[in-house]
């Protein structure tokens, strides 16, 4: 009896004890050198508060705060997540200092000892003079431990004025604009920053604080001054500034050895930001507390929605850590909105739809499908208030509009994929309405592509609306044309829906105007037929091997020979343009096919994210197997587990959500409820889709571990044999499912199934 009851009990406690285990798998620092730009501080899911070091290396941007090198310019409550362009925030900053500090506003930087360590919810480092911080949060409060040299003087600097600069001459460096910081009479301090900038070319932006520290310093300053000069101490315990050329800052100093630190933020106000952290980290918190919190909040919360048999550590660090930082952002800011009062959800930190759209909102949605229809909210009360829906948003500010409206993708996939709730799709209807036909102010202007606005909508519409195509007095011509059919196609799903018939059939037509673009006596490498620019007299000739661009250009950050293949919604046509299933393959082969452009190399760039689709597009001829082969080759040559394990920048997780999509065994058809049958890297996976439903992944014959034997030999679906290579979201997720793949070392031809749709052809 007692014997069985121990068993019993440990049964009962074993997910438990696995699931308190999963936040070992995560590595902090992977992706974060090599232009992957990962996060590696600490944060909660979707928190506002991500607390983490700045480094300082002059002429380097630190795109989220993290270099390998360099100083430290301070610990700061706020960055994004592996972006690219620019750096944003660093705001809310704190700087511990040994011995006497004579100018503290005169961009003090401390060296580094040692590498820096992580864990979720968990950061340490050192600085030059051995101090030792050590970091932990929660979603708009964080909490710091300084532990300072025995026998000095340790002091705290807090710097309203500092920021992440940018050192890449494109006009997209943030400023400090103005602030204050008062110290009260109880030791807590409050003040706000005024901001602008960044990567979002976003116009003042205030964040408020307030902070606290739970042991008394013995003194206090306030200080105000310029860079260069000698700062001004003020003895009223309060400093200001109306404009950014006098910064303010306080110091802190302390006797005590150990001092912990605990600090609130606010869009809303100083009183909102105290009551922020006393909400979530008040008085005699202990700090190791917060850290059991954050960990215990990430396993329940994201990492064990996906559960697995597998024992392989770096199989696992891969699944683990990429859970963890597609969770990062966007940021959820419901109650912090400064720009209006809603009773909807408000996210942003939207970084950016045309990187998330083609895999990352698709896994969003069966990972999180709460917060997916919070999201959709939110994008759906941007436009009733801002007139337009974001391709990217932060600092509570639409911008940069890479290519198409990619919200009105979004929307279309949530809409076809059953997302309902307290969505009012008429209205979501209406803000994509508003992308498709109403061309946006070109202002403010921006001067990397002045010819029409990068803030929001479709700023080309001029041209698509009167000619069908789009000319090249347009920047990103090319890039727009193939991005609008993808959107006017999200258009046709959502007007089907709601039986809007004449704007169906309307925006149907309008989703094949990337024809417009297809020149078939364009050749490259011996293949005839790509998307070229065009003005009214005809076909503009380019390079396909070397026309990838950027803002001022054609085509933006990928060549003809990616975008030839963007409108997957009329993929029957492209192959029937390209010459039929023979060439296709032969195209989709030169691809990947090493020195096939005449250089080192291959064709298919894994560092940016219109080429995700790519290497599963065999199937479309039938050819499953190749896009097991090149999409597995890909994921195994591409992404590690080291500190350069991603292929290029992160981009809000837009690259881990492409590996764990390859993991998982499938891949989303974004607007479409068509998913892509390919080969799982698990003997078993279980993904938790909410209200008691799961979607359960098992393969025999391979590894185990994503290597070894790939092809499938045969696959049952929900128990019965499947001859598709593809299958649609009723099929497995809207009930749940599974998946039973059966894996062999060479192609059997078991998909005997027509290919997948393609609706607009």
């Amino acid at each position: 009896m007692g014997r069985w009851y121990t068993m019993l009990v440990l049964s009962l406690l074993e997910p438990a004890v696995r699931a308190a285990n999963l936040t070992s798998h995560v590595n902090l620092f992977l992706g974060t050198q090599s232009g992957g730009n990962d996060f590696p501080g600490v944060a909660r899911p979707f928190g506002i508060v991500k607390l983490g070091p700045d480094l300082y290396v002059s002429g380097t941007d630190s795109y989220s705060g993290y270099l390998s090198n360099g100083n430290f310019s301070g610990f700061s409550m706020m960055h994004e997540q592996g972006t690219g362009g620019a750096p944003k925030y660093g705001t809310v900053s704190q700087l511990p200092l040994v011995g006497d500090v004579s100018n503290p506003l005169s961009n003090i930087t401390i060296g580094r000892s040692g590498a820096d360590e992580a864990s979720v919810g968990y950061y340490k480092a050192k600085t030059s003079e051995g101090t030792l911080v050590e970091l932990s949060a929660s979603a708009h409060a964080g909490i710091y431990q300084y532990t300072f040299p025995k026998d000095t003087t340790g002091n705290i600097l807090v710097d309203v004025s500092h920021v992440l600069p940018s050192y890449r001459g494109q006009g997209l460096s943030q400023h400090y604009k103005g602030g204050n910081i008062t110290i009260f009479h109880d030791g807590h301090y409050e003040g706000h920053g005024v901001y602008d900038n960044g990567w979002n070319r976003s116009p003042d932006w205030s964040i408020y604080f307030c902070g606290h520290f739970d042991e008394a310093p013995i003194s206090n300053k306030t200080y105000s001054g310029t860079d260069a000069k000698g700062s001004v101490q003020q003895s009223s315990g309060h400093a200001s500034s109306s404009s950014g050329s006098t910064r303010v800052g306080a110091v802190f100093t302390f006797k005590d050895t150990t001092v912990i630190s605990r600090v609130g933020i606010s869009w809303l106000s100083t009183e909102k930001a105290c009551q922020n952290v006393e909400n979530e980290i008040p008085e005699d918190t202990k700090f190791q507390s917060v850290v059991a919190d954050a960990q215990s909040e990430w396993d329940s919360e994201v990492l064990s929605k996906v559960t697995t048999s597998n024992t392989n550590e770096t199989t696992l660090e891969l699944l683990y850590t990429s859970l963890y930082f597609m969770h990062l952002i966007p940021t959820n800011q419901t109650g912090e909105n400064p720009s209006w009062t809603s009773s909807e959800p408000y996210y942003q930190d939207i970084f950016t739809y045309w990187d998330l759209f083609r895999c990352s909102t698709a896994l969003m949605q069966v990972l999180q499908p709460v917060a997916y229809e919070e999201q959709i909210r939110s994008l759906i009360d941007i436009w009733r208030f801002e007139g337009y829906m974001p391709d990217a948003r932060s600092s509570n500010y639409n911008g940069r509009t890479q290519g198409g409206s990619n919200a009105d993708n979004i929307l279309a996939d949530a809409y076809v994929k059953g997302v309902r709730g307290a969505v009012n799709w008429e209205d979501g209807y209406k803000a994509m309405l508003k992308d498709a036909e109403v061309t946006p102010p070109n202002y403010p202007v921006d001067p990397m592509a002045p010819d029409s606005s990068t803030k929001e909508g479709r700023g080309a519409l001029p041209d698509w609306l009167s000619l069908g195509y789009i000319t090249p007095r347009f920047s990103r011509a090319v890039t727009r044309a193939v991005e609008y059919s993808c959107n006017d196609f999200g258009l046709y799903q959502v007007a089907s829906g709601l039986k809007k018939e004449d704007d169906a059939t309307k925006y149907l037509n309008r989703s094949r105007n990337w024809r417009n673009h297809w020149n078939a006596n364009q050749t490259s490498l011996g293949f005839s037929g790509f998307v070229v620019p065009r003005n009214e007299s005809g076909f503009i000739e380019t390079d396909p091997l070397n026309d990838s661009g950027y803002w001022g250009d054609p085509y933006y950050e990928a060549s003809s020979w990616a975008y030839s293949w963007a409108s997957i919604h009329d993929m029957k046509k492209i192959i029937e343009a390209m010459g039929g299933d023979e060439t296709v393959l032969d195209r989709l082969n030169t691809m990947f096919t090493e020195g096939a452009s005449g250089s080192s190399g291959i064709i298919f760039d894994p560092t940016n994210e219109p080429m995700f689709n790519i290497p599963y597009l065999y199937h479309y001829i039938n050819r499953q197997d190749l896009s097991v082969s090149q999409s597995r080759n890909i994921a195994k040559s591409y992404y590690g587990v080291g500190v350069s394990g991603l292929p290029g920048n992160s981009d809000a997780g837009a690259m881990q959500t492409w590996l764990l999509w390859n993991m998982i065994g499938l891949y989303p058809v974004t607007g479409q409820t068509t998913f892509l049958i390919h080969s799982p890297w698990f003997d078993s996976l279980t993904i938790d889709l909410g209200d008691g439903k799961h979607l359960n992944v098992t393969s025999k014959g391979g590894d185990g571990n994503g290597g070894g034997d790939i092809y499938v030999q045969s696959l049952r679906v929900n128990g019965k044999d499947w001859k598709k290579n593809w299958l649609t979201w009723d099929d497995i997720f809207v009930r749940g499912g599974t998946l039973e793949f059966e894996l062999g070392e060479s192609a059997s031809g078991w998909f005997t199934g027509e290919v997948p749709p393609s609706p607009a052809s």
